[in-house]
């Protein structure tokens, strides 16, 4: 099935100014894009009035170029994490414990033994992924997964190396655990990725239930949470010292709900991410170190059953405002920045999967880090899109709980 995106915008995109100094005088600042009516158009859960204009729905943008979106594989069960292999293949996790390689034209490879236990029950599983910089000559891949553990499950990353022959993970070896353990099947974060420094961040949950809730402002908890640990999962040098007794050293950034998604700025190097807030109040942040997000204490959502969350507060001194919310709740997952000239258009802008909303949300930013332009791509699809990450071709690669892997291109 082909989708064609293509109705007129008028004016420019932003456009990267890298090759110059922010001193240059000559420098073109980013330009704004033409924005219609916002994207959502249904009522928000809340009466909860903004932070600043155009943290929640901004004026809505379209691509120009003409756009093919298909699927090119179908037979995936309930793929969780994608990213793409050395040359150009991509590597697929599945929530049950599989590992495929699904070459660019849809082939999908047997499982990949060797990969611990997991507990898949509720939002477990296995989980996100991402390879060694050093993947061609070492074939380490690194991914978090639900672990059976004393007291219930827990966030966990392992590692291990792909065999020559790429049918088997060669001495696995879980390298962190975020506790404490829970009894609970939701809310395990999940996303990983490199930093420029060769250390991991990973992403972990503040696991739902309401006695675990509060561990996301709690310092000696790795729930909730935002952690920068070493290939060996010891917490990597530079972390931000937080206080309270027994702080641990692998935060990098406290006070979250269940991040989903988390992508590198490719010009600045900023961590961004993306998080499920309750009813209502799913969030993007740009992630500082050191910082405090607010979850549970601030939140532009309400619990499912209608009432306030704590004391309904949307704004607290010391603690992060989101650079952007959605009420009613879209459910964002994985994400990426996109960078190329396949779809010029698109540089730099911030590509989001959401289960949901059931559409991939695309997000212009720009120099001073707002949100100024949303569009909602395959909407028409009726799919839950899990992650979604750019190729070696330059085409983006999206991933669905119902098992298709789509690829989206210029025509």
């Amino acid at each position: 099935m082909k989708i064609i995106l293509s109705t007129l915008l008028i004016g420019t995109m932003l456009v990267s100014a890298c090759s110059q100094s922010d001193n240059d005088q000559n420098t073109p600042d980013p330009e704004t894009p033409e924005t219609g009516p916002p994207v959502e158009t249904n009522p928000a859960n809340t009466n909860y009035t903004p932070a600043f204009s155009g943290q929640t729905r901004i004026g809505s943008i379209k691509t120009t170029t003409t756009i093919s979106a298909k699927p090119i594989a179908t037979s995936l069960t309930s793929p969780w994490g994608i990213t793409s292999l050395p040359d150009g293949r991509l590597l697929i996790t599945e929530k049950r414990g599989n590992m495929r390689i699904v070459s660019q034209t849809g082939t999908v490879g047997s499982p990949i033994t060797g990969i611990p236990t997991v507990n898949s029950e509720g939002q477990g599983g296995l989980l996100g992924l991402t390879l060694d910089p050093q993947f061609a000559t070492n074939r380490m891949i690194y991914w978090v997964f639900a672990e059976n553990a004393s007291g219930g499950t827990l966030t966990a990353v392992a590692k291990g190396k792909l065999s020559a022959n790429e049918s088997t993970i060669e001495n696995a070896t879980v390298i962190y655990r975020a506790n404490p353990a829970a009894n609970s099947t939701l809310h395990y974060g999940g996303r990983i990725l490199f930093d420029a420094t060769g250390n991991l961040l990973v992403s972990t949950g503040e696991r739902s239930i309401i006695e675990t809730r509060p561990l996301a402002q709690s310092t000696s908890a790795a729930l909730g949470k935002i952690v920068r640990i070493t290939t060996n999962g010891t917490a990597a040098s530079g972390n931000p010292a937080f206080s309270g007794a027994n702080a641990l050293p692998e935060l990098y950034s406290i006070g979250h709900r269940n991040i989903q998604g988390i992508a590198l700025h490719p010009l600045t190097g900023d961590l961004w991410q993306s998080e499920h807030g309750p009813r209502g109040g799913d969030e993007i942040n740009l992630v500082k170190p050191g910082k405090n997000y607010g979850w549970p204490t601030i939140t532009y959502g309400i619990e499912y059953a209608g009432q306030p969350i704590g004391g309904g507060l949307t704004q607290q001194n010391g603690l992060e405002q989101p650079t952007y919310y959605w009420d009613p709740s879209i459910s964002p997952s994985g994400m990426t920045f996109y960078k190329g000239n396949r779809v010029p258009e698109w540089e730099n802008n911030l590509f989001i999967g959401t289960l949901n909303g059931m559409h991939i949300v695309r997000l212009a930013i720009d120099k001073n880090n707002k949100v100024v332009g949303e569009e909602r791509l395959l909407a028409g699809e009726n799919q839950r899109f899990r992650d979604v990450t750019q190729g070696k071709d330059g085409a983006l690669y999206a991933i669905t709980d119902a098992g298709s892997l789509y690829k989206i291109d210029r025509e």
